[in-house]
């Protein structure tokens, strides 16, 4: 299963997870490998986290990575 499938797959259930702004997929910067990629407002220690909102390390074989962006706002496109 590529990346964009296991995204499909999972994404409604990630983006019930505590922190968890957005989902989508990426090439990782040192291996080159297609990852899900994991958007979340702020890092939080896993041993701080409940156990049903720690973001897998891996979805149908595919890596996940996790990386916080901070606070995420609507943008109004006018000017």
């Amino acid at each position: 299963m590529d990346a964009h499938q296991a995204r499909s797959l999972h994404e409604d259930r990630l983006m019930k997870l505590a922190n968890v702004t957005g989902v989508g997929t990426g090439r990782d910067e040192d291996s080159g490998q297609d990852v899900i990629v994991v958007f979340v407002t702020h890092r939080v220690p896993r041993d701080r986290l409940r156990d049903e909102d720690v973001v897998p390390d891996t979805l149908e074989g595919v890596p996940v990575r996790v990386l916080a962006i901070g606070e995420v706002d609507a943008q109004d496109g006018g000017t």
